[in-house]
């Protein structure tokens, strides 16, 4: 542990541990995005839960968007709630506890149980978000300012492996069901329990561990509490941000190749199996390689973005994502598609790891956390947008999901067209200088 959680990039008092127990976490959540939202579920909704109907993907997407919605209205309110009381561990045991129990409730869901399967969706998604904001939070705390992109990347790394566990198990189970003759509809409730139960056994060494610190003394305790003030807040950072111009091309290139982002994690194996014909185990396979190249990607991108440097470093991996996109649209065969989702694996971490990277250089020192506010929302705003024109796509075309991957091909070439304005060495200057009375620029 000592080799992988360096001292020095810590917080005096900050023990190596603890680091570790909050790593642990995303190693926890990374199952449920892994198993319920990309490999198993997502096309199990669309191909038996809704039979395959015209409207099945965009009622998938939806029910997400939805919970994205939900999220983005309820987190301003709930990360003040925390804040000043010092409550964020006992708040993610909430949302972790909310997200294990729908989860593992998705095990009863049979063909035809369409409303069940959207509600426990929007909720089990919903509480995956609110306890990927929460345990976000801990960061500042236990992280030197300078080390929080090296701490970051030690969480987003053991994410990649929990996912691959999740995925993992839940795959060699279905490999032994299917050798006995079972159906999806036996197989994969299994499936939603191993993922519950995998997600809250190792929840529980992040809660064993992080330890949770008294909120600092700040005028905070003045602000009054409440949806509307904290939206107001929102609002004032928002205006305030003008003055950072190359932050604001930052967060409009976010919610356009976030979006793309957000369809391949929402509907590949949807795309896999409805469009390419692959089967269950296929499916859960070739996710399988993909968390494994985008944990390469991610640790391989994370070296070579300094040399390359940030903006050039997410330039690359848009072009690839496009390219990953143009592929799936045209190939109409299987080993087409492999290509396609390794090139995907390859550009996802690293995407999202230079973007956040990006949002920290370009972020005034002494207003971190309000301005990675408005990084989460760009992200929120994203899932919601990408995934839902995807399905509007489809379902107003009458199933053609090649024109809808097509368009989410536009969404990354959009994003890289936002991302040209970005200026990082005058961004980074504005960043450090004070800030000016709000309407300056």
């Amino acid at each position: 542990m000592k080799a992988l959680f360096a001292a020095d990039a810590l917080n005096p008092g900050v023990r190596r541990r603890e680091v570790f127990g909050w790593a642990m976490y995303d190693f926890a959540n990374s199952g449920y995005t892994t198993v319920v939202l990309t490999a198993v579920f997502a096309a199990y909704f669309v191909g038996a839960v809704a039979g395959g109907r015209p409207w099945s993907t965009f009622a998938w997407t939806a029910a997400l968007s939805l919970s994205n919605a939900l999220v983005m209205l309820s987190i301003p309110v709930m990360g003040a709630w925390a804040d000043r009381r010092a409550a964020k561990k006992r708040l993610l045991m909430i949302v972790t506890a909310g997200c294990v129990l729908s989860t593992a409730a998705l095990a009863g869901v049979q063909p035809g149980g369409v409303v069940l399967a959207l509600v426990l969706v929007v909720v089990s998604n919903a509480c995956y978000a609110w306890g990927e904001s929460l345990v976000a939070a801990f960061l500042p705390e236990l992280a030197r300012p300078e080390a929080m992109g090296r701490v970051s990347g030690w969480g987003w790394s053991l994410g990649y492996l929990g996912g691959m566990l999740a995925l993992g198990l839940s795959l060699a189970y279905v490999l032994w069901a299917q050798a006995q003759g079972q159906s999806a509809d036996r197989f994969v409730p299994v499936t939603m329990l191993i993922t519950a139960v995998t997600f809250g056994l190792s929840a529980g060494v992040t809660f064993a561990l992080v330890r949770e610190r008294p909120a600092a003394e700040t005028a905070s305790a003045s602000v009054a509490l409440g949806w509307r003030s904290s939206w107001r807040q929102l609002g004032q950072t928002l205006r305030e941000a003008r003055q950072y111009r190359d932050f604001l091309w930052l967060l409009g290139c976010a919610v356009a190749y976030q979006g793309g982002v957000a369809v391949a994690v929402a509907l590949a194996a949807i795309y896999a199996e409805q469009v390419v014909g692959f089967a269950q185990q296929e499916t859960m396979a070739l996710i399988f390689v993909l968390n494994i190249a985008a944990m390469l990607g991610a640790f391989v991108f994370g070296y070579g973005q300094d040399r390359l440097g940030h903006k050039r470093a997410l330039g690359i991996t848009l072009i690839g994502w496009a390219v990953t996109c143009i592929i799936a649209a045209l190939t109409t065969t299987k080993g087409g598609f492999w290509w396609a989702a390794v090139i995907a694996g390859l550009c996802m971490g690293s995407s999202q790891s230079a973007g956040r990277a990006m949002a920290g250089v370009l972020a005034p020192p002494a207003r971190l956390a309000e301005f990675y506010g408005l990084w989460t929302f760009a992200i929120r705003l994203a899932s919601i947008l990408g995934p839902l024109s995807y399905g509007v796509i489809t379902w107003a075309t009458g199933g053609n999901q090649r024109l809808a991957i097509g368009f989410t091909a536009g969404l990354f070439l959009v994003g890289l067209a936002l991302l040209q304005p970005v200026d990082m060495q005058r961004g980074r200057q504005r960043a450090l200088q004070p800030s000016r009375p709000s309407g300056g620029d």
